[in-house]
């Protein structure tokens, strides 16, 4: 029996203490003690057990020691015990040798204090957002080389994973207090052991805490741990553990109730039943720990409830899918936690106050996934009811953030969210394509527009689908890409393929490489979409100018229908005159239009190109009672095509109604010049009638009047109206760089005529002015022609019956008899009557047209036009009308500095 208990473990155990410490049995109880818990344990790394990390862990050691010949042979070594079957536990083998290998007198490779185990970082997991440094594989074994390796990383992590497998690849060196009073051999021969202790068996100093010449008096407890591991859970008497609470938080981080912490409805959170016997600290802590519980349950709904609705679309599917990923990550610590639990509960035993979990401990290593999972919550607070454009807006303004890592967080879910957004463009401004079913572009479509509305309604901007990332410029130029490669196929006929007008190609690009197109709005992206733009602009406008001659037919409308082919619309005048000058209903169109052929082939206008004179025709508007040719009459030019996307149906209309005006005032000026040509040809025929010399005197004012006021309206809207915009317009259609800018000059060159020409509605007033003096001057030709018709045909009386008297004289004979002379008489008698009618007239009719002129003065000077303005002063710039009417007393300057001064 002494023989067997001489080789007991006890035994031997006290024999080996004995041995190191070179103390007699009883003054190394302590020790032994010690000892035996050591042994007694189920201590063991907690590391992933591989054996290619540890190999290759020890070879780097022996690198770092420069022994690069032992490092070979370490391989070869390991090499050929991989191939011999005689060891099971290889790596623990190799564990073994590298914690040999690793000096235990360094002070800083073990963590030696509650406090200094907080300070280390937690290892890093895999994940799928970027910026993550390391993977649990690669992870240094001991905490001297994790906290370089973190120091070295540039950029922390962006993952809601903060927990890898927390290992621990040994205890804290062995306490000083069981070393003391021995010489450094001794010390290095027991620092193997000590080397191998838990942490758990580390006195409440720490490990550096200063030499004592005195050992403890007992076996030291493990220190910070709240309620030892055998307590349990159904104790209803006594106070809950905090294993109890650790277990029921990691359930409460699922979103699952424990057995004490569960959900409120009502308040909507985790709550402890306030019957349980807990401390108020442990009760605060875990209701900390419980939000994060909330947060997924959150973000867990959101994800729940839109993966499955399609009509969210793909943008939202991928903002679902990239708020799985980051709940990926987050359940892949919630499986480290539990794994470590686990292993806690299979030992059995207390692994010591550095390896347990407890709630301080959750606390700590769930902070960076507690902010990040606070930042997905309100992310999809902000995103309800968005969808599209609009999502990516709501994800893009979350990252506008000083904190670097909800930044990449935010950037992350970004490039997946854009990344469907990116599709569609890049298959708009490529292909002409929009396949967008749920509507998430900013580019909208409507089928039911016809093609020859194609380029002006079809296609338009979402605004609320812009995202905010974008900028309106762009978005135009985006719009405009494809409806140029769509104008091109469906209306031009244009067969070329997208690849032959765009030099660039596609490119497939990742979600990573979306957010990162995004972000450089200024640079990749405004590039790719300036090279498609100007690309497609310019092959349309070419493919205008040169196949359906665009800027032609713009000249075109020029000459014909704003009266710009001089000695044309002159010839035609002429030719049309006894035509338009019968009644309206009369006139028949084909008539019309053989005098519009003769004026084409008699003029410069034969010179023209076919294109543009087979477009030329003749339009009789809608007849009114008591109309003539001259009040229907007009020029029309037929669009039809490409072209007509310029020249729309409002345009043409816009043409015909400043077409009719012009013609009115060409019209005026027409029957001014007759009038003169009257006047001048009648002027010595009626010199042997004094008594008209009053009216004639008073045909000839008015007259000259007349044609002063006509000569500056001409003046002014010939030149001042007309040229003055077309050569702003053609201008604008040289320099365009894309259909639109050519419509929108044309419309401001259409707008400008009508405006300055007094045919809007804020001039109607001037208008029915000028239409009313129009009026006068054609009431005068009529009244003008019936005098001189009078006076010539009275002249032609008097002429005969002079000339018979004198006949009758030379024949010897009385020259008139007394029922002659009566007659002559009373014909004289009569003419005296209507030529005191027709000076009635004339008088009434100057009145009204100076008093029509003078009230169209007013108007213009108190018109906002500047231009219309000094019209006025060039109307009357002899001041005649001014003295009339103290109206146009108030002169233009005076005018001119009120108002500015009422500004």
């Amino acid at each position: 029996m002494a023989a067997l208990d001489q080789k007991s473990p006890n035994v031997l155990l006290q024999s080996l203490c004995c041995r190191i410490t070179g103390k007699s049995e009883a003054e190394v109880a302590h020790q032994f003690q010690y000892a035996v818990r050591v042994i007694g344990s189920n201590y063991a790394p907690t590391i992933e057990r591989d054996e290619f990390l540890v190999s290759e862990k020890i070879k780097k050691e022996l690198m770092k020691q420069r022994r690069e010949a032992d490092a070979v042979r370490f391989s070869e070594l390991h090499r050929k015990l991989q191939t011999q079957g005689v060891l099971k536990q290889k790596w623990s083998i190799l564990y073994l040798l590298l914690s040999l290998c690793e000096d235990p007198r360094k002070p800083s490779s073990r963590v030696g204090s509650y406090g200094a185990l907080f300070a280390q970082p937690l290892p890093r997991d895999a994940h799928s957002t970027p910026f993550y440094c390391a993977r649990p594989q690669s992870l240094p074994l001991s905490y001297p080389e994790r906290a370089v390796a973190q120091n070295n990383t540039s950029m922390g992590t962006s993952g809601i994973s903060s927990l890898g497998v927390y290992t621990f690849n040994g205890p804290s060196p062995t306490p000083q207090s069981l070393l003391v009073g021995h010489a450094p051999g001794d010390a290095m021969r027991g620092s193997r052991l000590a080397w191998a202790l838990p942490v758990s068996a580390s006195p409440p100093g720490g490990a550096a805490a200063a030499p004592t010449s005195r050992g403890p008096a007992g076996p030291l407890a493990p220190a910070g741990r709240v309620t030892p591991r055998h307590r349990r859970e159904g104790d209803g008497s006594a106070e809950i553990g905090e294993v109890a609470l650790v277990r029921d938080i990691l359930y409460v981080f699922q979103g699952i109730d424990g057995k004490f912490i569960k959900m409120c409805s009502p308040e909507n959170c985790y709550k402890i039943d306030t019957k349980v016997p807990l401390c108020k600290s442990l009760r605060d802590i875990s209701s900390r720990l419980a939000e994060l519980g909330w947060l997924h349950n959150k973000v867990r709904k959101y994800t729940d409830s839109r993966s499955l609705d399609r009509a969210f679309g793909l943008v939202g599917q991928s903002f679902c899918a990239s708020l799985h990923q980051e709940l990926k990550e987050y359940y892949r610590l919630l499986s480290v936690l539990h794994s470590q639990l686990q292993v806690e509960d299979d030992q059995g035993v207390n692994l010591g106050v550095d390896s347990t979990l407890t709630l301080r401990r959750l606390l700590v290593w769930t902070y960076d996934p507690k902010v990040r999972l606070k930042t997905l919550a309100a992310l999809v607070d902000f995103c309800q009811g968005r969808k599209g454009g609009e999502l990516a807006s709501a994800v893009h303004a979350y990252g506008k953030t000083g904190d670097p890592n909800m930044r990449a967080l935010v950037q992350h879910i970004l490039g997946l969210v854009s990344h469907p957004i990116l599709n569609f463009l890049y298959r708009w401004i490529y292909d002409g394509e929009l396949e967008d079913t749920y509507h998430e572009f900013f580019v909208a479509s409507d089928p039911t527009v016809k093609t020859d509305r194609l380029w002006h309604d079809k296609y338009s901007l979402r605004k609320s689908m812009i995202p905010s990332f974008i900028t309106m410029d762009q978005a135009r130029k985006v719009l405009l890409i494809g409806k140029s490669i769509n104008f091109l196929h469906q209306v031009c006929h244009d067969r070329t393929s997208p690849g032959k007008i765009l030099p660039a190609s596609k490119a497939a690009d990742s979600p990573k490489d979306a957010a990162e197109l995004f972000t450089d709005l200024e640079g990749a992206f405004q590039s790719k979409i300036d090279a498609a733009y100007f690309e497609t602009s310019k092959y349309l406008l070419d493919v205008l100018n040169k196949n359906y001659l665009l800027l032609e037919h713009l000249q075109a409308m020029r000459r014909y229908l704003l009266l710009g082919q001089g000695d044309f619309i002159r010839h035609l005048m002429d030719l049309l005159k006894p035509e338009l000058a019968r009644p309206a209903t009369t006139l028949y169109q084909h008539n019309l239009t053989g005098i519009l052929e003769t004026a084409v082939r008699a003029t410069n206008a034969q010179f023209d190109s076919p294109e543009i004179l087979k477009r030329l025709d003749v339009r009789l508007l809608e007849v009114s009672p008591g109309d003539t040719g001259w009040d229907v009459f007009s020029l029309d030019y037929h669009v039809e095509g490409p072209i007509a996307t310029v020249f729309t149906r409002e345009c043409m209309s816009h043409y015909l109604r400043v077409f009719n005006f012009l013609w009115r005032a060409k019209r005026m000026e027409y029957i001014l010049t007759d009038i003169w040509k009257g006047q001048m040809c009648n002027a010595k025929l009626l010199k042997s009638m004094p008594e008209l010399s009053g009216e004639l005197h008073q045909c000839h004012i008015l007259a000259s009047e007349m044609v002063h006021f006509i000569h500056q309206m001409q003046y002014y809207i010939t030149f001042e109206v007309l040229e003055c915009s077309w050569d702003e317009l053609w201008n604008k259609v040289q320099q365009a760089r894309d259909l639109d800018h050519i419509i929108a000059a044309h419309d401001v060159f259409l707008d400008t005529v009508i405006t300055r020409c007094l045919l809007d509605t804020n001039n109607r007033s001037l208008l029915n002015q000028l239409r009313a003096i129009f009026d006068q001057i054609i009431e005068f030709q009529s009244t003008q022609d019936s005098l001189y018709r009078s006076a010539l045909e009275e002249l032609q009386l008097r002429l005969q019956f002079e000339e018979r008297k004198r006949q009758r004289q030379q024949e010897g004979t009385w020259g008139v008899t007394a029922e002659e002379e009566a007659a002559e008489n009373k014909r004289i008698q009569e003419f005296q009557d209507f030529h005191a009618k027709m000076r009635s007239e004339l008088r009434i009719l100057s009145y009204s047209y100076q008093g029509i002129v003078q009230q169209f003065l007013v108007l213009l000077m108190t018109s906002s036009d500047e231009s219309l303005q000094f019209l006025s002063f060039r109307l009357d710039f002899n001041e005649h009308y001014k003295a009339r009417d103290p109206r146009l007393r108030n002169s233009l300057g005076a005018t001119r500095g009120r108002r500015s001064s009422n500004i």
